[in-house]
């Protein structure tokens, strides 16, 4: 049975997880798995003022959700499992995830760890004398050759996958190699935002393409829009030049004259005048 200050202490902290929970316009839910202690202290600092970040227990979340009249809230009570931090922001959830992203940091693979990329392993030296690593890397499937006292690798080998789960062996020649595989920080489980479920597959956005397919799109609609002289701010200067080339060139071909025309109409009456002559003078008979 608690004592009585345990079980006041416990009320109090359901108490302020209520007013957390609906103080914020966005609430998300992120693995503490492998997340190092001095990791997620910098990610705090960083992100401090912008993102208030608390590890709360499962269970008196739970007892929060359930003393508060709102529906939205209580669909986090689904994705409670396991060790999560909680972050509240007002923040935008899709760059919430970002961050979090750019937060992360390589590091060593374990045994059961899962490569963040795929790896593969370089042909050259790898700074090994020769001797038990050749048959750890041929373990791994890395062809070797000895030269200059120490162990190469014959080529370029792709040892595991991104996504794949690095063995016990796979690791301990990634470690003597110096190579991280494994990528350290939060990753987003889930995010309410004003009501709506976001779990963290639909949060990871591909910057670069994105920004390669929004430039793309704008080519083409700027394209378009040219070529049905649909007039935007953006296209009004190129419409208007495009407009004037042709009816400079209609004009002129119409012989219609203009102050901007009349120069041009000449030379071209003179010249064809002088073509005239010309013909004129090769058809005449000699006298």
């Amino acid at each position: 049975m608690p004592s009585q200050q345990v079980l006041e202490e416990k009320i109090s902290e359901v108490e302020e997880t209520k007013e957390l929970l609906k103080g914020y316009k966005s609430i998300g839910l992120a693995s503490l798995q492998k997340v190092r202690a001095a990791q997620l202290q910098a990610l705090k600092k960083n992100l401090a003022g912008t993102v208030y970040m608390k590890v709360l227990k499962n269970t008196l979340t739970r007892l929060a959700l359930e003393g508060m009249d709102n529906d939205d809230l209580k669909k986090l009570e689904e994705h409670l499992e396991g060790a999560n931090l909680f972050l509240f922001t007002d923040l935008n959830p899709f760059k919430l995830a970002l961050l979090l992203e750019r937060g992360k940091v390589k590091t060593t693979a374990k045994s059961g760890d899962i490569s963040a990329m795929d790896v593969v392993i370089p042909e050259g030296s790898t700074g090994q004398p020769p001797g038990p690593i050749i048959s750890q890397l041929n373990a791994v499937g890395l062809p070797t050759r000895i030269e200059s006292g120490s162990v190469w690798v014959s080529k370029d080998t792709l040892v595991v996958r991104k996504g794949e789960v690095i063995s016990e062996r796979l690791a301990a020649v990634l470690s003597k190699l110096g190579i991280k595989a494994v990528e350290a920080g939060l990753s987003m489980k889930v995010v309410l935002d004003e009501g709506l479920i976001i779990t963290g597959d639909l949060l990871k956005i591909d910057v670069e393409e994105t920004r390669r397919s929004v430039e793309e799109n704008n080519r083409e609609a700027f394209a378009l829009s040219l070529s049905i002289a649909y007039p935007t701010p953006e296209n009004m200067t190129l419409l208007l030049q495009t407009a004037h080339q042709k009816a400079f060139a209609l004009s002129l071909n119409a012989a219609v004259p203009t102050k901007e025309t009349i120069s041009d109409l000449i030379r071209k009456a003179h010249m064809e005048m002088q073509a005239l002559n010309s013909a004129v003078e090769k058809t005449a008979p000699a006298t």
